[in-house]
């Protein structure tokens, strides 16, 4: 199958990539046999009701009501852990679960067909929406992910959870690790990027459950929760507060829950983006993941939900779990401390031997023909993303020193022993100022390159872009060794620095990739004079090798696209890329 893509995108709104959707369709489930179900151990799960009632707004603007009912699913004994990885894009996603006995970790394999992507669970949660006469007025089905972490549910529970915040979407994910923590909660309520349901102002009774494959896999009780549903209808122009959390658009990074208000300064995270309208955050109580910033990646993770207390009786003895205090694969080391020096670093630079980052690249995604924003008729761009992921063992850590009245900065790449040490670093080139707006903050150079390349695979066109601001937007494998599941920076508030800076720090965790889009002219790649026909958009981390790595020679990435199409009204088909067919 192949995608083929002919929307042209005129204002700065449509300029990021396609969402993916967040549901996923399973196709060849296998249930557990009674023996498989035996002999495995795990925590004790149960779905309940953070209360009996809930008050919806049916906004006259949006097409339907979001089914945030308050329903979690709890873990209790061990944490409920799963990790899900593909060896290659040749090879299908698959799903295991580790499963805590005597405090030794144990992996259970679970059916092939359990998951098809990394977004979550399919069709985990049922639901069905009757109004007061019984009349079934909805009934739908919703994936889960068990990173929607929401609060404890007992004071004895671990302080924080280690698992990530989100499952991940991008469709060129290679790892992820989903969890509930012992004596936590996870939202069933997978955000705004579930599909809203048509409800009229009224009451209805909802009745939520776990599908019979899940509850046989996981051990599960068959305990349909029920809610009383108020819907109310109200109107932006109410002036009652901001316009709720939206469905992802073509202005919206794929995936990761919620839509978010973007800090001040940071909306728009591409080179050359201009500033979008800001989206407002999903409720509170939602327990959604990350959004994504038009343009360069997730914003701030939703706000946990208001700690809300489930009676239940007390284990009669105090379970412990294995690494209950990091947020980390193996324990292994980080950058201690993700704050710029005051002062140039002191003595001889020197590159040791200690484990270093590894770079490299993913298929371009988002793949559209635009006209650049710019509404100049016969002007043909091919807009795209791309990200730049660290595959580790280390973390890529980049100081930038500013010398007085100087518009740029020295920067300096840092190395660390196995206890975090700094025991090395080595000149990598400068930082510069980008005072545009959506910018404003240090971009490093030489980061990465953008090539449109012939059928022959010689160079057509190259994209200007070529300075960033890094930024963990998107966890694109974290079961590799060292990753950290809770990077430090991963929207642009906190690493980028002000005008006035005299030094910025600038870092790229393991299993961590940053993800922006080149839609404006100078980034796009300009195909108005550019034949139809076969080529490659290639994806080119540390272009010119300035920093170092474990290896150099796994920096490019390739995607095939088909140009078509007549002058101003150009085309491109996109084809699937070995078994991820998305765009």
């Amino acid at each position: 199958m192949t995608t083929t893509r002919t929307i042209r995108l005129r204002r700065p709104l449509l300029a990021g990539t396609t969402a993916v959707a967040a549901m996923a369709v399973t196709v060849g489930f296998m249930a557990a046999t009674p023996e498989q179900a035996k002999a495995a151990t795990g925590p004790r799960l149960s779905l309940i009701a953070a209360t009996d009632s809930v008050t919806l707004t049916s906004w006259k603007e949006e097409p339907g009501v979001y089914l945030d009912l308050g329903t979690y699913l709890t873990a209790e004994g061990t944490p409920l852990e799963f990790k899900v990885t593909r060896k290659s894009y040749k090879d299908p996603v698959t799903i295991t679960q580790t499963v805590y006995e005597g405090g030794k970790a144990k992996a259970r394999t679970l059916p092939q067909g359990t998951v098809k992507d990394f977004s979550g669970l399919p069709g985990f949660a049922e639901i069905t929406v009757t109004d007061k006469t019984g009349k079934k007025v909805a009934s739908r089905t919703e994936s889960f992910c068990p990173n929607n972490a929401s609060g404890r549910v007992r004071p004895d529970a671990p302080a924080t959870s280690k698992y990530p915040e989100s499952c991940p979407t991008n469709p060129f994910t290679l790892g992820s690790v989903w969890g509930v923590e012992k004596g936590w909660a996870a939202n069933t309520y997978g955000g705004s990027y579930t599909q809203p349901v048509k409800l009229a102002a009224g009451t209805y009774t909802a009745k939520i459950g776990v599908a019979k494959k899940y509850r046989d896999l996981l051990g599960i009780a068959d305990r349909p929760a029920t809610v009383k549903v108020t819907v109310q209808e109200r109107s932006w122009e109410d002036g009652a507060g901001a316009a709720p959390a939206r469905s992802a658009t073509a202005g919206e990074h794929a995936g990761h829950g919620a839509a978010h208000q973007a800090p001040a300064g940071h909306a728009g995270h591409g080179s050359g983006h201009a500033q979008t309208p800001a989206q407002a955050g999903a409720p509170e109580t939602s327990g959604a993941g990350p959004s994504y910033n038009v343009g360069h990646g997730p914003l701030k993770a939703a706000p946990p939900a208001v700690p809300w207390a489930v009676k239940r009786q007390q284990s009669a003895r105090a379970d412990m779990q294995a690494g209950d205090t990091t947020g980390q694969t193996d324990g292994s080391r980080q950058a201690p401390a993700l704050t710029p020096r005051s002062a140039r670093p002191s003595g001889n630079p020197s590159v040791p031997n200690v484990p270093k980052p590894d770079l490299r690249s993913l298929p371009a995604y988002g793949i559209t023909i635009s006209d650049g924003g710019q509404n100049i008729p016969g002007k043909d761009y091919l807009a795209f993303s791309a990200n730049v992921w660290n595959a580790g063992p280390a973390q890529l850590v980049v100081d930038g020193f500013r010398s007085p009245g100087k518009a740029k900065m020295d920067a300096y790449q840092y190395f660390y022993d196995a206890a975090g040490k700094q025991v090395g670093y080595t000149p990598t080139g400068t930082m510069e100022w980008d005072p545009r707006p959506g910018h404003v903050h240090w971009h490093f150079t030489d980061f990465a390159s953008y090539r449109l390349l012939k059928a022959d695979k010689k160079e057509a066109v190259r994209s200007g872009k070529e300075a960033f601001c890094l930024a963990n937007t998107d966890a694109v494998d974290y079961t590799v060794k060292n990753a950290n599941w809770h990077p430090f920076n991963t929207d642009l508030a906190t690493a980028c620095g002000q005008e006035n800076s005299i030094s910025v720090r600038e870092v790229l965790d393991v299993g961590s990739g940053d993800t922006y889009t080149q839609d404006l002219p100078g980034q796009s790649f300009d195909i108005t004079d550019v034949p139809n026909g076969t080529y490659y958009i290639q994806v080119l981390a540390n272009p010119a090798k300035r920093l170092k790595e474990t290896n150099l020679d796994n920096n490019s990435a390739l995607r095939k696209v088909v140009l078509g199409g007549a002058p101003g009204r150009r085309t491109v088909t996109v084809p699937a890329h070995d078994l991820v067919n998305a765009n």
